[in-house]
C-alpha cells in the first residue's frame, strides 16, 4: 500500500512554500461543510464503484477504496482546508497510494457540488414533513376547537365573522405552498454534477449517467460549465425557507395579538412561555417573537447569496465557499421554528366567549345585511351606502347572528364548508408523509 501521506492542500502541487497562515485561517472551511460529510462520503463511493467498473482504476483498489470511505470521520482536532481534503487524507493515510486514486476525473468543485446537492435534496424532504407536522397541529385544532367564532380582520380592523376553523386552514394552506416550493427544491437539487470536473469534464472514460443513477438522482448534468458554477437549487432551498419563514412570522404575530390582554382571546401554556426578570406577573410569548424575528433574517441569507451569486463569472469561484452556511442556518432555523410553532399551537387554550363577543359586536355582520337589501332587489351600491349610513348613525345589528352569517357561505372555500377544507389539507398531508425519503 505504501506509506505515503497528503502534506499540504490539494492543490499545493502548483505552488511552492507553504500557504499564509492568515490566508489559510481566512480560507479553511471545514467546520462548516463538515455536515457534507455523508453526503460526500456516498458519492465519493459511488465515483470509485464508477472508476473500477470503467476499469480506470483495479476493481479490488476500488472496493478498498469504498470500504475505507465508511470509516472517515470528523477528527477533534482536524486542521484540513474542507471536509474534502480530510476525506481524502484519511484515504491515504489508511490506503498509502490507493487512496490518492479516489480523485481521478473529478476536481472539488463537482465534488462539493455534488455533496451540496445531496444534501440539499435531504433536507428539503425533512423540511416538507417538519410543515406537514405544522399543518397536522394546526387541522387537529381545527377539528377540536373549530366551531369556536371570531371576527376575521382586514387593516387589523373586525371585517366579517369566521369560524376558527377556517382561520387555522388559512394558515394550513399557505403551509402546503411551502410543502410544494420544498418540494421543488428537492427536485432542483436532484442533478449529479459528478463528471463535471473541474469544469470541462475528463478525458478518462467516466459514465457520470451511472453515478446519478447509484446517487438516486434523477440524471446528471448537461453542460459541464453549468454544473460546477449552479448554486440555483441552494437559492431554490433558501427561498422556500425564507418564504416559510414569513408564514411562520405572520402566525407568529398573530399568537403575540391573541395572546394580548388587550385581545385575550388565547392563552399559551406555559412550557413554551416565558417571563420577566423584574416583572414578576409577565408570561411572555417569547416563542411567537422569535418566530417573527428569525424571518427577518432569514429574508437577509436569501439575500446575502444572491448577492453573493449575481457578478460570478462561469464557472466555479472561491466565493462559492459562502454557498453553504447561510444554507445550513437557513435550514436550521427553519425546521427550529416550525417545531416550535406546533408545541405553540398544540398547548394553545382559546377563550371561544371572548372571541365570539368581538364577531358579534353588530357591525360584522353589515355586509349580510346589506346583501340582504341586494336579494330584495336594490343595487348593491345603494345597498352599500344605507348600511353604512346605519353604522355611521350607531345602528347595530342583531340578526344575522355571527353563525347564521358563516352558515349562508356555501361556496367552495368559503367559511360554511370548512370541513371539506380540513379533509383537503388531511389528504396533502398524508400525501407528503407518504413520500419516500431520498437516498444516500
Amino acid at each position: 500500500m505504501g506509506d505515503s501521506v497528503l502534506s499540504g492542500p490539494l492543490w499545493s502541487g502548483r505552488l511552492e512554500g507553504g500557504l499564509h497562515v492568515d490566508v489559510l485561517a481566512l480560507s479553511q472551511s471545514l467546520d462548516v461543510d463538515q455536515r457534507l460529510l455523508p453526503y460526500d462520503v456516498a458519492a465519493s463511493q459511488a465515483h470509485v464503484r464508477m472508476l473500477g467498473r470503467q476499469g480506470i482504476i483495479a476493481a479490488a483498489e476500488a472496493n478498498a477504496i469504498v470500504a475505507a470511505l465508511e470509516t472517515v470521520v470528523v477528527e477533534s482536532d482536524a486542521t484540513d482546508e474542507d471536509v474534502h481534503s480530510l476525506i481524502e487524507r484519511q484515504l491515504v493515510a489508511a490506503l498509502g497510494d490507493t487512496g490518492r486514486r479516489v480523485h481521478a476525473g473529478r476536481s472539488r468543485n463537482d465534488q462539493v457540488a455534488t455533496a451540496f446537492r445531496l444534501w440539499c435534496r435531504a433536507h428539503a424532504y425533512r423540511l416538507g414533513l417538519a410543515t406537514a407536522e405544522l399543518q397536522a397541529v394546526l387541522v387537529a385544532r381545527a377539528r377540536s376547537d373549530g366551531s369556536t367564532v371570531l371576527p376575521a380582520f382586514t387593516h387589523l380592523q373586525r371585517a366579517q365573522p369566521v369560524p376558527l376553523a377556517h382561520h387555522l386552514a388559512a394558515h394550513g394552506w399557505a403551509l402546503q405552498r411551502d410543502v410544494q416550493r420544498f418540494e421543488a427544491a428537492g427536485r432542483s437539487a436532484d442533478v449529479s454534477p459528478l463528471g463535471a470536473g473541474a469544469l470541462a469534464g475528463s478525458s478518462l472514460p467516466l459514465d457520470p449517467v451511472s453515478v446519478a443513477a447509484e446517487l438516486g438522482m434523477s440524471g446528471s448534468f448537461a453542460n459541464s460549465l453549468d454544473a460546477v458554477s449552479d448554486r440555483d437549487f441552494a437559492v431554490d432551498l433558501s427561498y422556500a425557507c425564507a418564504v416559510c419563514l414569513v408564514h411562520c412570522s405572520r402566525m407568529g404575530e398573530e399568537l403575540i395579538l391573541w395572546t394580548s390582554q388587550e385581545f385575550a382571546w388565547a392563552s399559551l401554556a406555559d412550557d413554551v412561555a416565558t417571563g420577566s426578570s423584574m416583572m414578576p406577573q409577565k408570561k411572555n410569548p417569547d416563542v411567537a417573537e422569535l418566530a417573527r424575528g428569525r424571518a427577518g433574517t432569514a429574508i437577509g441569507r436569501l439575500t446575502g447569496l444572491l448577492a453573493t451569486l449575481k457578478g460570478l463569472p462561469l464557472a466555479y469561484n472561491r466565493d462559492l465557499q459562502e454557498d453553504k452556511q447561510g444554507v445550513f442556518e437557513q435550514v436550521d432555523a427553519t425546521i427550529g421554528v416550525l417545531r416550535m410553532l406546533c408545541l405553540a399551537y398544540g398547548g394553545l387554550t382559546f377563550n371561544a366567549e371572548q372571541m365570539r363577543a368581538a364577531a358579534a359586536d353588530g357591525a360584522t355582520v353589515a355586509t349580510d345585511v346589506a346583501e340582504a337589501l341586494v336579494r330584495g332587489g336594490m343595487p348593491f351600491r345603494d345597498a352599500h351606502a344605507e348600511v353604512a349610513r346605519r353604522i355611521a348613525a350607531g345602528e347595530r345589528f342583531a340578526a344575522p347572528t355571527p353563525e347564521e352569517a358563516i352558515a349562508a357561505r356555501q361556496g367552495p372555500g368559503m367559511p360554511g364548508r370548512v370541513g371539506e377544507q380540513l379533509d383537503a389539507l388531511e389528504s396533502a398531508i398524508a400525501a407528503t408523509k407518504a413520500l419516500s425519503p431520498p437516498i444516500p
